[in-house]
């Protein structure tokens, strides 16, 4: 495999990611007045916490998926390549789907299934990166770990704004 064949891959995860990044930033309206008027627990991070730390997480991703599908092309194991391609594929479409969910369809508890189902998808996502290469795979733990706090969030605001 080439440089450029790898630049083509981790280049085209960027983009899916981003464009991912984009539309769930798109959907999200922390403004207006239906989520302003909804009670949220004690444990919910400031408003300027998630932007840094979706993009701190996407930035990972796109890092750690684009070098672990490198990887594989490189190695010829084309059946893991394409399974790690749809696990990406199914994580970014829930990702940007809880944004769409929660903030434009204003239905916490639907959010909430697709919140567990998003932490479900990235903790597989890092089990299959770590089977690429464990260390680098192992950057993907936060994100796994931020989605399952997400999920945990979610349910609370539906719960308490039953």
């Amino acid at each position: 495999m080439t440089t450029q064949d790898r630049s083509r891959i981790i280049g085209a995860t960027t983009v899916g990611v981003i464009g991912n990044a984009v539309l769930g930033s798109a959907a999200t309206d922390t403004t207006s007045r239906w989520y302003r008027r909804l009670r949220k627990p004690s444990f919910q991070p400031p408003g300027w916490v998630f932007p840094v730390a979706w993009t701190a997480l996407y930035a990972d991703m796109a890092a750690v998926v684009g070098q672990s599908l490198a990887d594989l092309q490189e190695q010829g194991r084309n059946a893991e390549y394409e399974d790690l391609k749809k696990a990406l594929a199914a994580n970014v479409a829930l990702n940007a789907g809880w944004s769409l969910l929660f903030f434009r369809g204003r239905q916490p508890g639907l959010a909430t299934i697709e919140a567990a189902a998003l932490a479900a998808s990235s903790a597989d996502l890092t089990r299959r990166s770590m089977a690429v290469n464990r260390g680098r795979g192992a950057w993907l733990v936060p994100y796994a770990a931020w989605t399952a706090f997400a999920t945990v969030l979610t349910g609370t605001i539906w719960y308490l704004n039953r």
